[in-house]
């Protein structure tokens, strides 16, 4: 069921059904989410069943704002707090230590939680309004089965979950990928997924160093090696590979679909091609619904042109990356 989400009853009808431990995906800048109510283990269940995704790899818990944040954790450490005082709302996730006897299914059975406050619109009204109704938070990871690409608009949401689902539209998102996930609940900041936020503005807004993820980092939510991946087969190629590759094929095969900067004269004739933008935020934006294009029009085989490796452009390099480790 595809509703408006920039009507107000459609919100409170999505709202009601949150409350009463119903699944809604509704919009965030980033993707869409696949959402329950994050106090009621019974009804976040249904998620993992709708995805087919593990129950102990871990759910992100959207809330309204910082306030709500607190009732899913025991304390908020102060790295948390600049960091939340710096992006929320927005496309970063922060992981705390997380308070007894709420949102166990959520956490995977995790001690600690992540937290985000979204900055779409339409989820906001979502998280107010259900809040009203008793519900402090909703957990949801992307509206998608489990592994597979992130969806970044209603339609491709129905397509993952037919129409039987409650689904907010509320447009194409913003960002296109996932927010960065940044562990504090261990003493020092450790960014576990990278995401449009680059290193240094987030270390800028902590106010010291990220440090690298160990084995001791509490799991979190889409950073298993392969995930993202769309039907067909991916392979990520440095722009001279690729195009050797496209010359020693003398043809366009119909299988095959690239995605990259422009080609030289004569190798994109006839090809399944789309141009990759030049900046980083452009192609993230973009990138998930390029690659479910591709997999609609029934290619086999993806080729992708790895991107530059500046900052900026860590977080779409990470997915493209998972997406190709299948």
């Amino acid at each position: 069921m595809l509703l408006d989400g920039s009507t107000s009853a459609n919100v409170e009808r999505a709202a009601t059904a949150l409350a009463a431990g119903e699944l809604v995906a509704f919009p965030t800048e980033t993707v869409y989410g696949l959402g329950a109510r994050a106090d009621d283990d019974a009804a976040v269940a249904k998620i993992f069943a709708a995805k087919g995704r593990p129950a102990d790899h871990p759910l992100i818990v959207h809330v309204a704002d910082a306030d709500a944040a607190r009732v899913f954790a025991t304390s908020v450490p102060p790295v948390a707090v600049r960091l939340v005082a710096a992006f929320w709302p927005g496309p970063l996730t922060v992981i705390v230590p997380r308070a007894a006897g709420v949102a166990a299914a959520a956490t995977g059975g995790q001690s600690t939680i992540g937290l985000r406050c979204p900055a779409h619109p339409v989820a906001h009204a979502l998280l107010r309004s259900a809040r009203e109704r008793g519900v402090p938070g909703v957990a949801a990871p992307s509206a998608n089965r489990f592994g597979r690409i992130s969806p970044t608009q209603a339609a491709h949401v129905r397509s993952e979950f037919g129409e039987s689902l409650l689904v907010l539209d509320g447009g194409a998102c913003e960002v296109g990928i996932e927010s960065s996930i940044v562990d504090c609940s261990r003493g020092r900041p450790v960014l576990l997924r990278p995401g449009v936020l680059t290193r240094a503005q987030i270390e800028a807004a902590a106010g010291e160093p990220l440090h690298e993820r160990d084995d001791a980092a509490p799991r979190a939510s889409g950073t298993l090696e392969s995930h993202y991946a769309p039907r067909a087969t991916l392979r990520l190629m440095p722009a001279p590979m690729l195009h050797t590759a496209l010359q020693m094929l003398g043809g366009s095969p119909l299988e095959l679909a690239v995605y990259s900067k422009p080609l030289p004269a004569g190798l994109a004739r006839g090809l399944r091609h789309r141009t990759m933008p030049e900046r980083a935020d452009a192609v993230a934006q973009e990138l998930f619904s390029v690659l479910r294009a591709f997999d609609d029009e029934g290619a086999q085989l993806i080729w992708v042109e790895e991107p530059p490796a500046g900052p900026e452009w860590e977080g779409v390099r990470d997915r493209l990356r998972r997406a190709a480790a299948r």
